[in-house]
């Protein structure tokens, strides 16, 4: 399993032909937008498949990998250079049966891609699709830079309670995620969270 991940890592790592550099990380502090698609069924790599997931590598935006991981019904998305502890089984994901929307909101500064929004639906109860029923958060998570590897969620919002829930998540990934330390701090929500929010679960292995 070890190997496995460590292999997994490299292969995200793959994707893409943009070459990251020091003199890349200082274009300016022009912060924009861009979206990219998680296309499990197409772009996406399967590495390692089992009886109720698997793990997936995908391309992100500009070489920045997307390292995706289901089990139980409940997914894990980790953004960018992930460092070696990746392979000690991290997962990040909710109680509560759930799934990603597939749209990645990045967040760039100078070109550089630092946070990563994503909504998912977290199940109400049983295993239902209907998304009517679910409730809905943006997670807000860090990207891993290279020769950092620091990677992880910075915090939530629940994207029904906030009437700027998008607003409300770009702010939370442009004054947190950079500073954010991955596996020391703990994401929380930011503004207000309802009943249908979920549990989030969080583990990095041994």
């Amino acid at each position: 399993m070890l190997i496995a991940r460590q292999c997994l890592i490299l292969m995200a790592l793959l994707w893409g032909t943009y070459s990251v550099s020091a003199q890349d990380t200082e274009l300016g502090d022009t912060i924009e937008s861009v979206y990219t698609e998680l296309d499990l069924d197409g772009a996406c790599r399967p590495f390692e498949l089992y009886e109720l997931g698997g793990s997936f590598t995908c391309p992100g935006y500009a070489g920045y990998g997307v390292l995706f991981s289901e089990g139980d019904l409940r997914q894990s998305v980790f953004y960018g250079f992930v460092g070696e502890w990746f392979a000690e089984g991290a997962f990040e994901s909710f109680s509560s049966f759930n799934n990603v929307s597939g749209t990645i909101e990045w967040r760039l500064r100078g070109g550089v891609p630092y946070a990563a929004i994503m909504r998912w639906f977290i199940s109400s109860g049983g295993a239902s699709a209907d998304e009517t029923k679910q409730g809905q958060v943006l997670v807000v998570s860090k990207v891993a830079q290279p020769g950092i590897g620091d990677g992880c969620v910075v915090g939530y919002v629940d994207a029904l309670e906030n009437a700027e829930a998008n607003v409300l998540a770009r702010e939370v990934a442009d004054t947190h995620a950079a500073d954010f330390m991955c596996r020391i701090e703990d994401p929380v929500f930011y503004g207000e969270e309802g009943l249908a929010a979920g549990f989030p679960v969080r583990t990095f292995g041994p």
